[in-house]
């Protein structure tokens, strides 16, 4: 079910220390984990490739006379539903920094816009949490994406190109989380997916289905 979503623009801090101190809460220790996660020694890797070797590649073969013409990625967003844990904000919060671990990067959590009687939604009911990411924290997630975490699926034959949109843009669904290796999911009360769209500046579809697969994107043949 397609529904209308407003986003946190902050995620909320909880709590003070006893002397009314430093804050403390879900978003300081999830905050806390990314920066003792994410140690950047240069530039994302993937995107030095596209950057030395990819981008002339598609140049060549797409026939185009302007550099600047070459598609290329402007953000990857991961979007997690979380309705039936909206009641349960402990297993929202674990939601949440697993997303964050994910990513390497705070996510936001998402809320409906509408009451639908027959969902049992209400106006303001937190559905989800999503995250978007840009350069180098994009090109290092897509890195993970490929390399690391899509081999880690059970019977895995390649993605299926059916996600495109039309207009250059491809969207595709993980059941399970647990396929990557930064998430632990210990305390949720089962393994959740998510789905993750990739927005190029790719005019048409081909050339989109093109620029990930240099970038190593195993689509199904």
């Amino acid at each position: 079910m397609a529904t209308e979503a407003a986003v946190d623009e902050k995620p909320k801090q909880q709590g003070k220390g006893k002397k009314g101190g430093k804050k403390t809460g879900p978003v300081s220790r999830i905050t806390a984990k990314l920066d003792a996660k994410i140690v950047r020694t240069g530039p994302a890797r993937l995107r030095g490739l596209y950057q030395t070797e990819i981008r002339e590649k598609l140049q060549k073969e797409l026939g185009l006379t302007n550099v600047m013409e070459v598609p290329k990625l402007v953000k990857i967003s991961l979007n997690m539903g979380l309705g039936d844990a909206a009641a349960n904000q402990k297993i929202l919060e674990n939601a949440v920094e697993e997303l964050a671990l994910i990513a390497g990067q705070m996510p936001v959590v998402t809320r409906a816009k509408k009451a639908i009687a027959n969902y049992k939604l209400r106006e303001g009911q937190k559905i989800g949490a999503m995250v978007t990411l840009r350069q180098d924290t994009m090109y290092e997630f897509l890195d993970r994406l490929i390399s690391f975490s899509l081999p880690r699926v059970r019977d895995f034959r390649g993605i299926s190109a059916k996600g495109f949109d039309g207009r250059g843009n491809f969207t595709m669904g993980v059941r399970e989380g647990i396929i990557f290796p930064e998430a632990s999911f210990e305390g949720m009360d089962r393994a959740r997916g998510m789905n993750i769209s990739i927005v190029t500046t790719a005019r048409t579809d081909e050339q989109a289905r093109a620029l990930l697969r240099h970038l190593g994107m195993p689509f199904r043949n």
